[in-house]
């Protein structure tokens, strides 16, 4: 992997995706966004310890609730992150940028101040921001190597979908749209600059996803491609159709080396990765399945065979193991992508789901050839695993992944009832950086349905230094 030309450099974050994972420091705090289900008081953000050597260790030390109700916390980013390294006058990373899914608001946590106890240090109203822009249910923020905070909309204010792409000054003050074009939907982004390229995915309409997953709306109010644009003029360049297999597009990511042409896009329903690439000598990329997980064939259940659901995948810092978490169907799969056209099954382990042992739904077939029968979910201190493994955080070394299990709070009500009635919970794999594999530990867990004022649902994960969905070099 390549390092900064500019050694000197001392703005945030780290010089290279190597630089990262050999000599970054060991988490020791988490951010987590947590969404109160029925909405009756303030959504809030969590800083759990995970340092170890603490007396507070595996305990939620600070719960800062927002000001304002119903604004469904999702996912965060930084206002400053590794993009903006060669710049020695870039803004430092202070603030842990929250977009709402649900109110379209902008809060800009300040983290630095006191890191085991933040405060809000910012916000950009949704008046503000609908006036300036159209622009609502909010999703993926950015930091830009230019000092802007990017977050992607996935629609207007009445609902209706649109793929765009809000900009905000450091003190989340409304810059506009980054580009005078639109995509059908709109959900994640990332860029590679130095190919002078962003991909991005697209969910759904928020008129529908916001109501819930219905199947019979696929066709009219969810998507299939990925839009392919030209960083530097802010133009769209090429739409992909990934058509029936790639129904439902979600986390997009490169390979963290800047140079690299490869990445990859989980699509949610069809529950396929996607590696996307651009061939040498050619203009325009092409993507192609890589991965295809077979629907599990079950009685008790909506239909007959159940997606396994991928709703997130994460690459470590040296490009070799992506991460894949299969929400419905149960577990978190590892596989090596030293070749990033062929991915190769490395470790899985089960940590809940619909397909369990004494589960509700009677499985028929379709497992994994690994994994021929409904396993046994162990449980994890005590406590019975609720939901299905959802958002992912590598650490910096690649040795601990960390899963939480809401997906969006309309739709952890359809699918599982008792993770809304019981709460979230965070767990630490063990991962093999050796050999590969996965092994979950069963001592480790932060329980947020014993939260003082009841059950939440916790989401993403951010570390206060950065981590391997937050950071893009460039």
């Amino acid at each position: 992997m390549s390092i900064s030309n500019s050694c000197c450099a001392k703005g945030p974050g780290y010089a290279s995706p190597l630089e990262a994972y050999r000599h970054g420091p060991k988490e020791k705090l988490l951010y987590i966004p947590c969404v109160i289900p029925d909405h009756s008081r303030p959504d809030y953000v969590a800083t759990v310890d995970v340092d170890p050597e603490s007396a507070t260790y595996k305990q939620i030390i600070h719960r800062l609730p927002m000001p304002n109700l119903n604004d469904e916390l999702h996912h965060s980013g930084w206002n400053s992150c590794s993009s903006c390294y060669a710049d020695p006058t870039a803004a430092s990373r202070r603030l842990l940028i929250l977009p709402c899914l649900g109110s379209g608001r902008v809060y800009g946590i300040d983290t630095a101040t006191d890191p085991r106890a933040p405060r809000v240090g910012a916000v950009a109203e949704p008046e503000d921001i609908q006036a300036a822009t159209g622009l609502s249910y909010l999703h993926t923020s950015h930091c830009a190597p230019d000092g802007s905070i990017m977050v992607s909309a996935m629609g207007d204010a009445e609902g209706s979908a649109r793929g765009s792409f809000l900009l905000l000054n450091q003190d989340l003050s409304i810059k506009g749209v980054w580009s005078s074009e639109d995509t059908p939907y709109g959900y994640d982004y990332w860029y590679q600059p130095r190919l002078n390229v962003m991909f991005s995915s697209g969910w759904g309409a928020p008129k529908a996803f916001s109501k819930g997953f219905n199947p019979a709306e696929v066709p009219d109010h969810y998507g299939n491609s990925l839009y392919v644009w030209d960083w530097k003029a802010r133009t769209l360049k090429q739409k992909i159709d990934l058509g029936p297999k790639g129904l439902l597009p979600l986390e997009v990511r490169f390979l963290h080396e800047p140079t690299s042409p490869h990445g990859f896009v989980g699509a949610a329903l069809s529950s396929t990765i996607i590696h996307f690439t651009r061939p040498a000598d050619d203009e325009s990329w092409v993507a192609n399945v890589v991965v295809e997980q077979p629907w599990v064939k079950v009685e008790g259940w909506v239909l007959p065979e159940l997606p396994p659901c991928i709703t997130d995948i994460l690459i470590s810092l040296d490009d070799r193991f992506l991460y894949v978490s299969n929400w419905l169907r149960g577990d978190i799969v590892q596989y090596d992508i030293s070749d990033p056209a062929a991915p190769r099954l490395a470790g899985r382990v089960w940590l809940g789901g619909l397909v369990r042992k004494g589960g509700p739904l009677k499985v028929l077939g379709g497992l994994p050839e690994d994994t021929p029968e409904p396993p046994e979910i162990p449980r994890v201190a005590g406590v019975e695993l609720r939901g299905g493994p959802q958002m992912l955080q590598l650490s910096l070394d690649g040795k601990r992944l960390y899963v939480t299990n809401s997906l969006y709070s309309p739709w952890d009500k359809q699918f599982y009832p008792s993770l809304v009635e019981g709460g979230s919970h965070l767990l630490k794999i063990d991962v093999d950086t050796e050999n590969g594999g996965l092994k979950l530990d069963t001592d480790w867990i932060v329980d947020f349905g014993k939260e003082p004022d009841g059950p939440v649902l916790a989401h993403e994960i951010r570390y206060p230094g950065g981590d391997c969905s937050s950071d893009i070099w460039i």
